[in-house]
């Protein structure tokens, strides 16, 4: 326990740190969005931290849960990294800047980037208990942790690729997604990233850290609650006029069958 301990201390300032030098990039820019390709970026940071300090980056567990770390967040970077490249300021972060001025530009450190920090700090926990908790023998427990985390993978990975296409095509302008994997949830890519902490937190437990509960905890109700569907959805339906109908007929996170 106190090498966890240590290891999840040293991992703070690590993550503080490039959110400083994040925040940095966003003042030139005058655009705080680039915090979303940040965030998976944070927790590949965590691990590869939690590897170094324990001395356990290729013992057999970590190797597996750092392979899948880097595939999700260097993925779900590019993605939004590129997805966002070029455009005005998404209108969440707009809206919170104009709530904090004047001064948001340096209200945006604590607000934005190191609230990001901070959050991914607490749910890289599964990454912790995984890499740093023992030395225990891989498991039917890693395997289905492994098997939930490439279940939520594919849902994102598929979900973002669905929506790029189908926003590509001028044709669909105002029209709303309901085709693949977005005719059975609403978020696709939210139900993904669940799957992906559970599916590592399945992977701490089988090192013996149950106790990392709380991360993927976390990242459920912030994508249930937070900043995941509930705020999405809070005026989507005003501007796309299908979208009520989409609501009633699909489900908004756990994938099922269309209601007629």
């Amino acid at each position: 326990m106190p090498l966890m301990l240590h290891a999840w201390l040293e991992a703070l300032p690590l993550l503080l740190g490039a959110a400083v030098v994040t925040w940095l990039a966003s003042v030139a820019l005058r655009n705080v969005t680039i915090v979303d390709t940040l965030w998976p970026l944070l927790f590949v940071l965590a691990a590869f931290s939690y590897a170094s300090t324990a001395d356990a980056a290729f013992a057999g567990r970590a190797a597996v849960v750092l392979t899948l770390v880097t595939l999700w967040g260097l993925r779900l970077a590019l993605y939004l990294g590129v997805r966002n490249f070029g455009h005005a300021e998404d209108r969440r972060y707009a809206a919170i800047r104009q709530r904090n001025e004047p001064g948001f530009t340096w209200k945006s450190v604590y607000l934005v980037f190191a609230l990001q920090a901070g959050l991914a700090w607490i749910i890289s926990l599964p990454l912790l208990g995984a890499i740093v908790a023992g030395p225990r023998p891989l498991s039917w427990l890693d395997g289905l942790g492994a098997l939930l985390w490439l279940t939520g993978w594919l849902f994102e990975t598929v979900g973002d690729w669905q929506l790029r296409r189908f926003k590509a095509d001028p044709a669909n302008a105002g029209r709303v997604m309901d085709r693949g994997l977005w005719r059975y949830t609403r978020h696709p890519n939210y139900f993904g990233d669940f799957c992906v902490w559970w599916g590592f937190y399945l992977l701490a437990v089988a090192a013996g850290a149950w106790w990392a509960i709380a991360g993927p905890a976390l990242m459920s109700f912030l994508l249930l609650r937070v900043s995941g569907v509930s705020l999405l959805e809070q005026d989507i339906g005003a501007r796309r006029p299908g979208y009520a109908e989409y609501v009633r007929r699909t489900n908004a996170f756990f994938p099922g069958r269309t209601r007629t």
